[in-house]
């Protein structure tokens, strides 16, 4: 191989990571965060007038995190999901972009799941098998 093939493979490799570079600091880390924190998909949404409560499913898993409306400032947040016969779990604290992820074994088993951010606060309203 010549010194101008591996110049050229050397510039384009140079010139795909600095793409890639740039791509990653352009992109917002916080909302990557946010949705990358449970796996599997997203199964539902509960809103509510200062946040919403994203809830995914992954083999029997269930996964949820609480968001607020204006990410950025600390504040109250909680997401707690609780397995039909078992204990919840909770996550809560003074966040400033979730609160969660929360992952339990559901199985088969229903789930009630709950959000709050600062006062408002909303909840599945039922038993739900995801």
């Amino acid at each position: 191989m010549g010194s101008g093939a591996i110049r050229r493979r050397l510039a384009l490799g140079m010139a795909v990571l600095t793409t890639s570079g740039l791509l990653a600091v352009a992109a917002p880390t916080d909302a990557q965060a946010a949705t990358a924190s449970c796996a599997g998909r997203k199964v539902k949404t509960l809103s509510f007038s200062t946040g919403s409560v994203q809830i995914y499913k992954r083999r029997g898993y269930v996964c949820a995190i609480t968001l607020p409306k204006r990410p950025g400032t600390k504040r109250h947040m909680r997401v707690s999901v609780k397995v039909w016969a078992f204990r919840p779990v909770v996550d809560q604290g003074r966040y400033a972009y979730r609160a969660g992820p929360v992952t339990v074994h559901a199985g088969h088993r229903r789930v009630w799941v709950e959000g709050a951010v600062g006062r408002a606060s909303v909840d599945s309203g039922r038993w739900i098998r995801y």
